[in-house]
C-alpha cells in the first residue's frame, strides 16, 4: 500500500512537471514571435529597413522589422 502511494506521487509529480515545461515553452515562443512591437528608428535601420515616420502609423518599411511601428 505504501509503495502505491509513492508511485502515485511520483507519477503525479512527473505529469505536473511536464505540463509546466510545456507552458514555459509556449510562453517563450509567444514572446519571441511578438517582440518587439515598436522599434526605434535606429533599430529599424539596423534591421535593414527605412523608418517611414511620414506615413500613417509610422511603419518601419522593409528589413527585419517590416511593418512594425517606429517610435
Amino acid at each position: 500500500m505504501h509503495m502505491r502511494r509513492i508511485l502515485a506521487a511520483v507519477i503525479a509529480t512527473a505529469a505536473l512537471a511536464g505540463l509546466g515545461l510545456t507552458g514555459a515553452a509556449t510562453a517563450t515562443a509567444a514572446t519571441a514571435k511578438g517582440a518587439p512591437s515598436v522599434v526605434s528608428p535606429s533599430e529599424c535601420r539596423q534591421g535593414g529597413g527605412v523608418p517611414r515616420i511620414d506615413l500613417p502609423g509610422n511603419p518601419c518599411q522593409g528589413g527585419k522589422y517590416d511593418g512594425q511601428a517606429v517610435d
